[in-house]
């Protein structure tokens, strides 16, 4: 079956084509700000057994699409990895090769709450550095010219109205990094394929709330055992706390220095910071926009809560 074509200016799906998958591979494909680095830093503590980082984490677990490298060393760091590999993506699940012997990871988030750390994640980003770290690993940015010479298009002065953009946003969700709709086209491939034994759906509140069971229930699913005197030190490892701490090693591409810092990529990791301003008719309206692109199950889950 053809894969369903992604390109945005961060990522293009079609750098998968020939890419060989090992027994045991895992793949964390989740949307953008729903937990990616933090399900990155679980798999680093389970595959290694251990509390440290040896490499920073986008060394161990580079994002395979992304146009800040180049496909070539890509490939090539990935192929001299002898470590069990967790690759990342923000590559929907259809827009995915498929291979049985490959655990592929999604992690759903409260949309409204990806919307809140989007925005911090678009403040903290090196514009200039990351056009120029794109260029050098893509050859050229004349596919993105009119942000090369313009900048990123200027975001509305209040978070109510850049929350509307983002939510109201009817770019065709395979040519934006970022939307509401993009959110839920990536949690619904992964919803109707939650039943086979190689697909695992985590939430990112589950994850707050029982970080412990949540990575023990995601050793299980990867078949690896961790003795149980490391688990303490391993869930601390995963913790918010020692990931922003750790942030030069935690935070991607910092290799390539694309953030303005690395530590404030770590921002708030909290749920529920949408009630600072989305309160009565602008809830309303939320979930009528939900009910247009969502179905109501996976909307449920997705929100944690019951929204029509």
């Amino acid at each position: 079956m053809a894969l369903q074509y992604y390109r945005t200016f961060v990522y293009d799906n079609s750098r998968w084509d020939g890419f060989e998958f090992r027994e045991g591979d895992i793949v964390i494909s989740t949307p953008p700000k729903a937990g990616t680095t933090w399900t990155q830093r679980i798999c680093a503590a389970l595959v290694f057994g251990t509390a440290e980082l040896e490499q920073p984490l986008s060394r161990l677990s580079p994002w395979l699409d992304m146009l800040t490298r180049s496909r070539d060393d890509v490939f090539a760091l990935l192929a001299s990895q002898t470590h069990r590999r967790f690759i990342k993506t923000h590559t929907p699940l259809d827009g995915l090769p498929w291979d049985e012997r490959v655990t592929y990871i999604c992690v759903g988030r409260d949309p409204r709450d990806i919307a809140c750390s989007w925005d911090n994640h678009t403040d903290n980003l090196d514009v200039e550095r990351f056009l120029k770290v794109r260029e050098q690993a893509t050859g050229s940015n004349a596919d993105i010219q009119g942000i090369v010479d313009n900048g990123m298009p200027e975001k509305p002065p209040t978070p109510q109205e850049r929350f509307w953009m983002w939510a109201d946003d009817a770019t065709p969700v395979n040519e934006t990094p970022t939307s509401l709709a993009n959110v839920f086209n990536h949690l619904a491939t992964f919803w109707k394929e939650r039943s086979r034994p190689n697909v695992v759906l985590l939430h990112y509140d589950d994850m707050k709330r029982d970080l412990d069971g949540q990575m023990r229930m995601l050793a299980r699913r990867l078949a690896i055992t961790i003795p149980e005197e490391r688990w303490p030190e391993l869930v601390e490892a995963a913790t918010f706390e020692r990931m922003k701490k750790d942030a030069d090693k935690t935070a991607p591409n910092t290799s390539e220095a694309i953030w303005q810092s690395n530590e404030n990529f770590f921002h708030r990791g909290t749920s529920g910071q949408w009630r600072e301003f989305l309160a009565g008719d602008d809830r309303e309206r939320y979930a009528t926009r939900v009910r247009e692109i969502a179905d109501a199950e996976l909307a449920h889950w997705a929100h944690h809560e019951r929204l029509f």
